[in-house]
């Protein structure tokens, strides 16, 4: 008996995988956002979408922020706004910049090594069936 096995769409297993890949960057994205000062909640999703094309919806990264904050990676405040509603700001903590470079150094290798792995298969055109 032959089985035949079903093809997966490309594009969907692709999309897949980078929603799971962009998922698994989301702390470092976030740890690096707040590295240079204090945002509020709204601006940390505005800096991920234009600085590292990442849209990340508000029900994820809130989430993620009381988790850094629980593990005192960040601190947070409220702070009184001009425009009438108070806002939430989150900075990083001593402990939150020292895991930030920690992190960068380890994606830094990373990437290289992956870059360095994946050269021959960006150069080259892969062949349709006919």
């Amino acid at each position: 008996m032959v089985v035949k096995e079903t093809p997966v769409p490309v594009v969907e297993n692709s999309e897949k995988w980078e929603v799971q890949l962009r998922k698994g960057c989301l702390e470092l994205a976030i740890l690096a956002a707040l590295w240079d000062g204090r945002l509020y909640g709204l601006e940390i999703l505005r800096d991920l979408e234009t600085r590292a094309e990442l849209t990340v919806a508000e029900g994820t990264v809130y989430p993620l922020l009381n988790r850094l904050r629980a593990l005192k990676l960040v601190d947070s405040e409220w702070v009184e706004s001009d425009s009438g509603h108070p806002r939430k700001y989150y900075r990083l903590t001593l402990a939150g910049r020292q895991r930030a470079t920690e992190m960068a150094r380890i994606w830094a290798r990373f990437t290289a090594s992956m870059s360095n792995l994946l050269t021959s298969l960006t150069n080259e055109t892969i062949p349709t069936r006919k």
